[in-house]
């Protein structure tokens, strides 16, 4: 039987504290609370024009399909992770390549 990693296009995911410490990180922080796709992909696309190489940037949304679709949508451009907040709030971590 598949599990839901095989049937799903979702990044990694990150521990409570490793997200913690790569907020405190973050070259960019970008407040996507309220906003459905596919702002977010278009204003994350945009974050990742603003951050050099190797930078981070990070969006907090509460649109669950956003971490899935962020992601997707910048595809090789940077190396996504997400983390779940178990209480509604996402935030998707994309370090530029």
């Amino acid at each position: 039987m598949p599990s839901i990693d095989d049937v799903t296009d979702a990044p990694d995911e990150l521990s409570d504290e490793r997200a913690e410490q790569l907020l405190e990180e973050a070259d960019l922080v970008q407040d996507m609370m309220g906003e459905v796709c596919p702002y977010p992909q278009v204003e994350a696309q945009k974050g990742l024009q603003k951050v050099d190489a190797g930078e981070l940037l990070v969006q907090e949304t509460d649109h669950v399909p956003c971490t899935e679709n962020v992601p997707r949508a910048v595809g090789d451009d940077a190396e996504a992770r997400v983390w779940r907040s178990g209480d509604g709030l996402y935030r998707i971590y994309l370090r530029k390549q």
